[in-house]
Formats: structure tokens, C-alpha cells, sequence
């Protein structure tokens, strides 16, 4: 089992439970993919000098640095507010034949040569009610989920901070706004259920029923079984309703996993106690699972994309802002800390 965690100062690769020696060491890692092909790749989001990628094809032995998705120049007179640059790299996924990049400030790229070029997604970016999308916790609107169906690759969906869910059902092509049943409670009475204006923390789907997706958003958990055309409130999720991640079992889509906490300004577990909320029957009754979490003066964050569960179903992990890392042999009824002084978490995934 390796698992692959990106860090506010670095890249850490966690062979049968042993952390190694970091790689990019002092760098922010934003994003990281173990590619379907063996691949690995990182993001690395380095301020001044810009975002970077960089690819192995040895597991991280040694790396190669590749081209970053870099946007067009913004036509003269344009009155988009929104930079036409990159800030970050906020999501990397493959359906085995193109990368998908998803960036702040809300555009989504594609590459199909293991991101030596990358192509802006036009599709999505020149919809005009991208206007109307705004900063979730970054200045600029952004792409952190990306979903390509297994069955289809033609078919994605994406999440947006703040902008809803969106989906192609032509590699890109074309899109609509997927987020009917989806509301806001901090926007005014008027467009509280307007799809485009929905803050979607993370969005997963099942792999062996794609259909099936979750996602956390920022005033709840919401479920499809019909492939995003429509959503329906989990309400039964507890200590809290609020938080950033979830995962979802790869063949069964009613098994998945969140972490919940204390919303708005506080962000901190509940009640100072760090928990896993899992659901076995589709969002009807929740487990809180605490073994070997910490319960008390715990005030750990877990971003969005640092919790992930194996190709199993068995294996979990996630980390966290002050840099614990937790793992679960068992769905999540036990967990085993691997470590409480790495950096800040970023992401984690499973190789």
C-alpha cells in the first residue's frame, strides 16, 4: 500500500505505514496523481515564481518537469473581472487517455500527452454564467472535482467553489449546470436553489455505479443516483452537516465516508473532538466513528481533498491542517495515527 501526501512543505510517500524522506521539500504541494499508467504526478504552487508540474515515471525516484496550463491572453476590451492566470492547480484527475486539470480561477484543462501541452476547455470557460461565479475561500472561483464516468469518458462533471456542478456529456464540448435540489442558505431567499450559485465543497463519484455521486457542500450533504441531473439532501449526517471531504466506497455507492465540523468562521471538529461520519445505507443513519482519533482539544481541519479510500473499499486516510495523518485497515471503525508533525495536508491518495 503506498499513499502519497501533499504538503505545505513538501511531497511524502507512505510505503506499509512508513513515512519516507519528503520530495520538493519547503514546496507547497497542491495536488498529486498516481496515474492509472504509473505515472506520479505533483503540483506544486510556488507563489512568486508560479504553479509547476512535475512527472515520474519511477514511483518518484526522479522527476521531470512538464508544462503547467497556462491560459490564453485575455481579449482586449474583455470586461470579465476574473484574471485569465494561474493561481493553482486545485485537481488532477485521468480517465486513462487525457489528464484533467482543474485550476483557480475556474477554468478546467485537458492534456493528452501526459501533460507535455495542455487546452483550455472553452466549453466551460466561455459560458457566460461563469460571470457569476465567486471566490469559496480564495479570492477567485475554483475547479477541485472532477468526475469522469468509466463507462463513458465523454461524460464529466465538475464541482465548483463557488459555481455549482457542471457536466459534459461530450468530452468537454458542451456543458449544463448539474445542481438541481442543491440550496444555499447564505445567499438571499430569491437564489437560494439558483444552481450556478451553489458552493460545493467536494464532489465524488461511485466508480462501480456512476450514477451515484455525493458531495459535501458548504450548508450540507447531497446525494444523486441519476448522475447529477438531480440532487437530494442527506439530513440524517452528524456531529454536523459542515465540512470539506468525502469519499465514497468503489463498489458500493451507498458506503461513504465524511468529516465533519464546526462552520463558519470557527472550522474546528466538534466540540474539539475529531470524528468520521460513515454512512452504509445512502445517507439514512450515520456512524460516527472515534477509535484512535483524538477526543479531546483536537482542532484539526480536513481540507477537501485529504481523506480517500483505496481501490478495496478497506483502506482509508486522511490528513489534516496540523499535520496528522490518520489510517483505517477497516472502513474507518479503527484508525492508526502515522504521524502529527508533518506540515499542513493538502491532498491525499492512494497509489
Amino acid at each position: 500500500m503506498k499513499l502519497y501526501v501533499g504538503t505545505k512543505k513538501g511531497l511524502f510517500v507512505v510505503d506499509n505505514a512508513r513515512i519516507g524522506a519528503p520530495h520538493f521539500l519547503g514546496d507547497p504541494v497542491s495536488m498529486v496523481l498516481p496515474d492509472r499508467g504509473g505515472t506520479l504526478y505533483a503540483a506544486l504552487n510556488l507563489g512568486h515564481f508560479g504553479v509547476k508540474l512535475h512527472r515520474s515515471a519511477d514511483g518518484g525516484k526522479s522527476w521531470e518537469e512538464v508544462a503547467a496550463p497556462e491560459y490564453p491572453p485575455q481579449p482586449e476590451g474583455s470586461q470579465d473581472k476574473t484574471p485569465w492566470k494561474l493561481v493553482q492547480l486545485w485537481a488532477l484527475e485521468s480517465d486513462g487517455k487525457h489528464l484533467w486539470a482543474g485550476t483557480i480561477p475556474g477554468g478546467l484543462f485537458t492534456s493528452s500527452d501526459r501533460g507535455a501541452s495542455w487546452q483550455l476547455v472553452r466549453g466551460l470557460w466561455d459560458r457566460p454564467e461563469r460571470a457569476e461565479w465567486s471566490g469559496g475561500g480564495y479570492d477567485q472561483p475554483g475547479i477541485h472535482s472532477i468526475a469522469v464516468d468509466p463507462r463513458d469518458t465523454r461524460r464529466i462533471t465538475v464541482a465548483i467553489s463557488t459555481g455549482g456542478a457542471w457536466q459534459s456529456r461530450d468530452g468537454g464540448e458542451s456543458w449544463s449546470v448539474s445542481a438541481q435540489g442543491m440550496y444555499a442558505e447564505y445567499m438571499p431567499p430569491e437564489k437560494r436553489f439558483d444552481q450556478n450559485s451553489q458552493d460545493v465543497h467536494r464532489l465524488v463519484q461511485c466508480a462501480a455505479r456512476p450514477d451515484v455521486m455525493w458531495a459535501q457542500h458548504h450548508n450540507g450533504v447531497f446525494r444523486s443516483t441519476d448522475g447529477a441531473r438531480s440532487w437530494q439532501e442527506v439530513t440524517a449526517i452528524k456531529p454536523s452537516k459542515f465540512g470539506f471531504a468525502v469519499a465514497v466506497h468503489p463498489q458500493n455507492p451507498e458506503l461513504a465516508w465524511f468529516v465533519p465540523a464546526v462552520k463558519d468562521e470557527c472550522r474546528v471538529p466538534v466540540d474539539a473532538k475529531l470524528v468520521v461520519a460513515r454512512t452504509r445505507d445512502g445517507g439514512k443513519t450515520f456512524d460516527v466513528l472515534r477509535k484512535g482519533l483524538p477526543q479531546e482539544h483536537a482542532y484539526d481541519l480536513v481540507y477537501r481533498h485529504c481523506l480517500d479510500v483505496d481501490e478495496s473499499g478497506e483502506r482509508l486516510a486522511f490528513g489534516s491542517t496540523t499535520g496528522g495523518l490518520w489510517f483505517s485497515e477497516d472502513q474507518g471503525d479503527s484508525w492508526r495515527c502515522l504521524s502529527t508533525q508533518l506540515p499542513p495536508i493538502h491532498c491525499v491518495r492512494f497509489g
